[in-house]
């Protein structure tokens, strides 16, 4: 079984960011890099060329669900795993995502864990993914899969989603995992951690932008399309009991994504 790492990137210095990943040379793996905004010159310098294990795709496009997108369409490997280019990996961990695909042929997709931090928390439990335990979210870089099962789903990163994107600036991945639940893929997450990540993420840093608020409104007219007014307003109450954000501050701009999404999604 073969494993395909899938980095996204983006800027005159992304490249640069993915070489200090310092990325372990493990046979049957594979580190698929998709370059937006680059410096053609910046490749052929890269020592990342020189690598037989490295695959570089420059684009000038925009936006990290297009970029993502992008990265699986050039995929090969039996199992695919989304990345960043901030990431530290290590052959055991990137090794266990393999293990975890070859103990479970049941599964399409798995969610592991990461270590940072922020210190995000995890169940301690494996469960499945149609049924996450309360206040469990996914990470994108915690997401793997079994690539032709995903293509023959036709589920792709929605690129309306994440960062980039012209209004909603997240909630990508937990959208492109319901559509994988939704399309039949099995999936289940696993209590083991993956990667390292310093810093904070986009969830942690953008809990009041309201790109990232509205992405939540619209994530939920997408995938509960008969209770999100509810839902928002369940959620909006949180905020508002949490010392977060007003109830009806965070519920208007909750609903303007709603609005956004049934308004611009073609599918």
């Amino acid at each position: 079984m073969t494993l395909d790492v899938l980095i996204s990137t983006h800027g005159d210095e992304g490249l640069m960011k993915v070489e200090k990943m310092d990325l372990p040379h493990i046979k049957g793996v594979r580190y698929v890099v998709s370059w937006q905004t680059h410096l053609i010159a910046a490749i052929a310098d890269s020592p990342l060329s020189k690598r037989d294990d490295v695959k570089i795709i420059a684009d000038n496009s925009g936006g990290l669900s297009r970029n993502r997108n992008r990265a699986i369409a050039h995929a090969s490997a039996d199992i695919c795993l989304i990345a960043d280019n901030d990431l530290t990996y290590t052959e055991p961990q990137l090794r266990q995502v393999l293990e975890v695909f070859e103990a479970n042929p049941d599964i399409d997709i798995a969610t592991f864990m990461y270590e940072g931090e922020d210190n995000k928390s995890y169940p301690d439990h494996t469960f499945d993914l149609s049924q996450p335990p309360r206040g469990y979210w996914v990470t994108s870089f915690e997401i793997a899969f079994r690539r032709e099962a995903v293509a023959k789903s036709g589920v792709k990163f929605n690129e309306l989603f994440g960062i980039g994107a012209p209004v909603l600036g997240a909630a990508e991945e937990e959208l492109f995992i319901s559509q994988c639940l939704k399309a039949g893929l099995k999936g289940r997450f696993f209590p083991i951690v993956i990667t390292r990540h310093n810093g904070n993420t986009t969830g942690i840093r953008g809990l009041n932008n309201p790109k990232v608020m509205m992405s939540k409104g619209a994530y939920h007219a997408l995938v509960h399309p008969c209770t999100y007014r509810l839902r928002l307003a369940v959620e909006a109450y949180r905020r508002s009991r949490n010392g977060i954000s007003p109830f009806w501050s965070s519920y208007r701009t909750f609903m303007e994504g709603a609005r956004y999404i049934k308004k611009n999604n073609k599918k």
